[in-house]
């Protein structure tokens, strides 16, 4: 009965989408204009099929790579000056990351941050001050990033901020001048708000914020609080829950430290994305530096207008592209900009938009092969957790069958403090096409739904966010939506620590487990940390328990010490140079599961750390998992073999 089932479903599935659209390189991502507007820059393979950045005057002609790695693709860039790249790189996933300059005229490639052993972040720039970029380094001290000023022209480094020991970011003012700083007290647990008059004046905190009712600065290591001064240069807005559940932009006195207002808040959840990454939560205007937008998640993102000129705007984009906006980059007169658009069922899409004419410009989609593929969408709903708690969902139902008795993959997101979105994944729609519905779930703790939900999950990593797991696959299996004996779970990191524990507490349920470089003792995990993280440890122990000072939580949370209750099969993937979740944790994991005589198979891959970044690498990881899938849970698979690149190591 099985049998027929399957096979009249794969029947009326859509054809499969090759691994190779979905995990190889993206065809061109993440353009961004120079602050004179005369330059477009983007991320495309090279002809060596390495992500570089490529530019041109308009995104078509006279396009060219400026930038040379030869290996591992480059994750992050942005314009310095309109004659300066800057990018990020690491050594093989390491995460000691160092700044680089391109100089646009003579092609010349600098390392800004000439230091072994040093990690750069934090980098900031200022279109409107085009001669230096500030950046935060851990030279001095390699537990605490001081921020330095580098000249781009001449490669000259000073220090701007000395780090007392417990700053995570440090925010300018609008005169590019560092003037504020996020920090957390390792010993009280307190996340502080701090300010300066000068570049010569002694630092204060302005804001403390008790443990229970701090929002995460970022995500794991750092992150802001700050997003930025007023215009008047006398007041500071922060992403505060001090008077509200929900995180909210608040203005705030640089002299006394009094709340002036609440100037951006969502009933339903925080401000999102707060922190940094490719789409901030917050527009700031790039000369007035006005705050214009705020982008709020409550499952589905939506932006408040502060400005109606930028409201009008965006409406006007709506109007004629489907999908979420998000400001990529502007010029520095803010009469073009870079729109990015987001849609779970559609790969990434970019335009330029003159703010002068309304006229808007397509410039690429991310994978021009997706177009005709047919995808899926992610459904966002609410399912309720067994003590009632509401735990924001994302169903994914494979296209063209009905969705009834299908094999389920539980892909958990990691963090544990980060949250799944209604965006566009790779891997969820390579699940989808093979046959799988997929269930993402914000579990207690995911970050982005205020204080009593993140507060929710303190001490509850691996016992309370577990049952929020199961009790939402349990919904789909009542919901008839999930056959109960084909059921996977999958994830990265916290997400692979999740399908370890998910194994071992319900055998009944899961079928089969991939965990990607996911923790098999949280005591290793803990004591493995860089030593970059030691400040934010009392975070760590406080919320997810002291594992690495009490034994006996140690054991009660940790897949290590339970392996005897593993019955379901497990592919293990992990990179060699990982600084978080150590091969030495996954190595012991993978011993203790195979001395208990489990199936279990481990690739480790030499070249990547903390997830895979090569596509090499990723096609061959994932045609390991189709066909681990497919023999444990029905679903279809694309044949797999060796792929020329990928430095996979069965071990």
């Amino acid at each position: 009965m099985l049998l027929t089932f399957v096979a009249s479903a794969l029947a009326v599935l859509p054809p499969l989408i090759p691994r190779e659209v979905l995990f190889g390189n993206p065809d061109r991502s993440l353009p961004k204009l120079a602050p004179d507007a005369t330059k477009l820059a983007w991320l495309a393979p090279d002809k060596e099929g390495v992500l570089n950045v490529w530019i041109s005057s308009d995104g078509i002609r006279d396009a060219r790579s400026v930038t040379n790695e030869t290996h591992r693709p480059i994750r992050w860039y942005d314009w310095g000056d309109s004659n300066h790249i800057l990018y990020l790189q690491d050594n093989d996933g390491d995460e000691i990351d160092h700044l680089f300059s391109v100089d646009l005229t003579s092609g010349n490639i600098r390392d800004l941050t000439p230091f072994r052993g040093v990690r750069a972040q934090n980098i900031l720039t200022d279109p409107q001050q085009p001669r230096s970029v500030l950046v935060a380094l851990n030279l001095r001290d390699r537990h605490a990033f001081d921020m330095y000023r580098v000249n781009l022209e001449t490669g000259a480094v000073t220090m701007e901020a000395q780090n007392p020991g417990d700053v995570l970011t440090w925010s300018i003012d609008n005169d590019f001048v560092i003037r504020a700083a996020t920090a957390f007290d390792g010993k009280t647990g307190e996340t502080l708000i701090r300010v300066r008059a000068g570049v010569d004046k002694p630092w204060r905190n302005l804001i403390a914020m008790p443990f229970e009712r701090a929002l995460f600065a970022g995500q794991v290591v750092g992150g802001s609080l700050i997003a930025g001064f007023d215009p008047d240069g006398k007041h500071l807005l922060i992403h505060s829950a001090m008077g509200s559940d929900k995180g909210r932009i608040v203005r705030i006195d640089c002299t006394t430290g009094e709340e002036r207002g609440v100037v951006a808040e969502d009933a339903h959840s925080d401000v999102a994305n707060f922190g940094g990454d490719d789409v901030p939560g917050v527009v700031l205007n790039p000369k007035t530096h006005a705050l214009e937008a705020v982008k709020f998640d409550d499952g589905n993102p939506h932006w408040l207008f502060l400005d109606p000129l930028l409201k009008d705007d965006f409406e006007r984009v709506g109007r004629e592209v489907s999908g979420f906006p998000a400001l990529l980059s502007r010029a520095r007169d803010d009469t073009k900009w870079v729109l990015g658009i987001e849609n779970s069922a559609a790969p990434f899409s970019y335009y330029l938009y003159e703010r002068k004419l309304r006229k808007i410009t397509p410039l690429f989609s991310e994978s021009d092969a997706l177009q005709d593929a047919t995808l899926a969408p992610k459904k966002t709903m609410t399912i309720r957790a067994r003590d009632g708690l509401s735990l924001v969902s994302y169903l994914s139902l494979p296209q063209g069958v009905e969705a009834k008795n299908l094999p389920l993959v539980l892909l958990v997101h990691g963090g544990p403090w980060f949250r799944d979105t209604a965006t566009f994944e790779p891997e969820v729609q390579l699940l989808v096409n093979r046959g799988y519905a997929v269930l993402q779930v914000n579990y207690r703790g995911s970050t982005g739904f205020g204080l009593k939900f993140l507060n929710a999950g303190t001490r509850q990593w691996g016992l309370g966010t577990q049952e929020d797991l199961y009790d939402a696959v349990q919904w789909t299996v009542d919901q008839g939506i999930a056959d109960p004996k084909r059921v996977a779970s999958m994830g990265w990191s916290g997400g692979g620590f999740a399908t370890l524990r998910a194994l071992e507490m319900r055998p009944d349920l899961f079928r089969c487990g991939v965990d990607g470089v996911g923790p098999g003792e949280v005591a290793t995990l803990l004591r493995s940390f860089p030593n970059y993280w030691a400040n934010i440890m009392t975070r760590w122990r406080r919320r997810a328990g002291d594992a690495d000072h009490d034994p006996a939580w140690n054991e009660k949370i940790s897949p290590l010490y339970h392996v005897n209750d593993i019955r379901a099969p497990l592919l293990i993937g992990q990179g060699q140079n990982d600084p978080r979740v150590t091969i030495k944790n996954t190595d012991a994991m993978v011993a203790a599961l195979r001395k208990a005589q489990r199936d279990v198979v481990y690739v480790v891959y030499p070249d990547e750390g903390h997830g895979f970044a090569r596509p090499e690498n990723n096609l061959d990881f994932y045609g390991r998992v189709e066909e681990f899938l497919a023999k444990h849970l029905g679903g279809r698979a694309q044949p797999w073999q060796t792929i020329p690149g990928s430095t996979a190591d069965m071990r």
